[in-house]
């Protein structure tokens, strides 16, 4: 991935989607060659020079402070998530001037035996452990029902952004398509962020760039977001439609894995569908889909 056409596209982008108005500036009208902010208006608002604000733009991230990039997260009104992804892109592209001392991040990643046994515990909710790139590390027994169709997949692990955009059937299942694809790929985005030099993660972005024209045109909007909370409305092809809310937890003791837990609410239809679910699970267990 390169660095510096990551952070010039970023910036361009956050800088497009806002007008002199919404910074507290007057327009005082012309002709703008490209929307949003000019490059001299972000940096009056950053309080920094244009001359500098056109070289952090242009990628060349040398001594960049981070004072520096708190002014052009108030200037660009950047969130946690976009603000995060820009201190991961200037270190990025700190670290790439110097040899690297790190060693490469390994394609494949295990759970321990213990964080296993505490996701079969979890009887009543459907429970995952995900990686940055959204491989399914881990899962329980409900969870292998809920997202049995992902697990099919013959390639292992199985991956959510693989399945949502390259497997038909996640067009019904995800029954807010277009709003998953781009939580999918905003959270890719800010994984490319932290680890540019994880070739697994290029390798999965290059195939999905390859085979499917919304992922490719998503990517290109450079969105990011942060896995913590939310909801997931889903039709499961056994039980129907689930509406359930999530929780994401790092797991401080495996770098870069995430738990999430899938519930509903006390007395819904969603509550007894996963009942009914766990039912057909226990039953239907020799068949399910593992992962590896």
């Amino acid at each position: 991935m390169d660095i510096r056409n990551d952070i010039r596209e970023f910036l361009t982008s956050r800088r497009a989607r806002l007008t002199p108005a919404d910074v507290g500036l007057p327009d005082f009208g012309g002709r703008r060659r490209v929307a949003g902010l000019r490059r001299e208006e972000v940096a009056l608002v950053a309080g920094m020079s244009v001359e500098y604000y056109i070289r952090l733009e242009r990628g060349n991230a040398t001594g960049v402070s981070d004072a520096v990039l708190d002014g052009i997260a108030r200037a660009l009104q950047l969130d946690d998530a976009e603000l995060n992804h820009l201190h991961d892109l200037v270190r990025a592209a700190n670290d790439g001037r110097a040899p690297s001392r790190r060693k490469p991040r390994s394609r494949t990643q295990t759970l321990r035996p213990g964080m296993q046994q505490l996701l079969d515990a979890m009887h009543g909710v459907p429970a995952v452990v995900q990686n940055g790139r959204l491989d399914v590390i881990g899962i329980n027994a409900l969870g292998r029902a809920l997202f049995a169709e992902m697990l099919e997949d013959h390639r292992t692990p199985a991956n959510f952004a693989r399945y949502l955009f390259l497997d038909p059937r996640a067009h019904r299942f995800y029954r807010h398509w277009d709003d998953s694809a781009q939580q999918i790929v905003a959270l890719l985005r800010s994984e490319a962020g932290r680890t540019p030099r994880d070739r697994s993660l290029t390798d999965l972005v290059g195939e999905l760039a390859t085979r499917s024209e919304p992922f490719r045109t998503l990517w290109a909007s450079h969105d990011v977001r942060e896995h913590r909370t939310g909801t997931k409305d889903v039709t499961h092809p056994v039980v129907g439609d689930l509406d359930l809310s999530f929780e994401a937890l790092d797991i401080s003791a495996e770098r870069g894995l995430q738990l999430i837990a899938f519930s509903a609410e006390p007395g819904s239809p969603t509550s007894d569908a996963l009942r009914l679910l766990a039912s057909w699970t226990a039953a239907d267990a020799p068949t399910n889909a593992e992962v590896t």
